[in-house]
C-alpha cells in the first residue's frame, strides 16, 4: 500500500478551552491518519496551553507552541506554515470541527488530479455543537482570482494548498481577515481553488466571534 501524503493542519489558539478538546478530536478521527496538527497558543489565560499540554503528551502527531507576546491569528498561523513538513496544508480553527473524512477525501482528489488548490462547502454549529443553518454551498467550477472578488465561498477551515507544488503562502500580519487576503494570494499567482460540494467542515458560531458573521462576509459578495 503506498504511503498517504503527509498533511500539516495550522490551528491558531487564544481562549478557546471551552471547544479545544473537541476540535482535536475531528482530527484525530480522520480517516487519513498521516497528519501533523500544528497548534499555536497566542498567549491564552483560560488554561487553553495547559490542556494542550495535557492532549499532545501522549500524541505525537500534535505539535505545541506558544508565542512569546500575544500577536494576533495571522502570525500564529504564519509561525505554524512555516513548522509544517506536511506536502498538504490545511486549516482549522480551535473552535471548529471537521467531519471525520474531510481529509481522507480532499486529498485523495487532489493527489487523483494533481490539485494545486481546494476547498468544500461547510455547516454551522451552535456553541453547543447543535447544527443550525444550511449548508454553504460552494460554486460548480474553479475559483479564480476574479471569482474570488465577486464571492469568498473559500472558508480557512475547508481550505488546503499543495506546498510542493506552489510553495508555501503565508497569511497577512493584519488581525482580519487574513485567510481572505491569503486565498487571493495564491489565486493571484495564477492557481485555481477546486470547490468539493461536500459539507465536510462545520463553524462554530459563538456569541460576538469572528465566525458568528460569516454569513453575512459572504453573502456581501455574492
Amino acid at each position: 500500500m503506498m504511503a498517504q501524503p503527509l498533511a500539516s493542519i495550522v490551528t491558531p489558539v487564544y481562549n478557546t478551552k471551552k471547544y479545544l478538546k473537541q476540535t482535536i478530536e475531528s482530527v484525530k478521527n480522520q480517516t487519513l491518519s498521516d497528519w501533523e496538527m500544528i497548534l499555536v497558543d497566542d498567549c491564552s489565560d483560560d488554561g487553553s496551553w495547559e490542556l494542550l499540554e495535557e492532549l499532545a503528551e501522549n500524541e505525537s502527531r500534535i505539535r505545541i507552541f506558544r508565542n512569546s507576546k500575544n500577536s494576533g491569528s495571522g502570525i500564529s498561523r504564519n509561525r505554524a506554515i512555516g513548522i509544517a513538513e506536511g506536502k498538504y496544508i490545511a486549516f482549522l480553527d480551535s473552535d471548529d470541527l471537521w467531519h471525520p473524512d474531510k481529509l481522507k477525501i480532499q486529498i485523495d482528489l487532489m493527489e487523483k488530479n494533481n490539485w494545486e488548490f481546494s476547498h468544500t462547502s461547510y455547516g454551522y454549529i451552535s456553541p453547543d455543537g447543535e447544527k443550525i443553518k444550511s449548508m454553504f454551498h460552494v460554486s460548480k467550477y474553479p475559483i479564480t482570482y476574479r471569482d474570488l472578488l465577486k464571492r469568498t465561498e473559500i472558508s480557512c477551515l475547508t481550505a488546503i494548498y499543495n506546498q510542493e507544488l506552489i510553495g508555501k503562502y503565508f497569511m497577512s500580519e493584519h488581525r482580519k481577515k487574513q485567510d481572505y487576503a491569503l486565498w487571493l494570494a495564491i489565486l493571484k499567482d495564477g492557481t485555481e481553488s477546486h470547490p468539493i460540494d461536500m459539507e465536510l467542515a462545520f463553524y462554530r458560531q459563538t456569541p460576538g466571534s469572528a465566525t458568528s458573521n460569516k454569513w453575512n462576509l459572504v453573502t456581501n459578495h455574492i
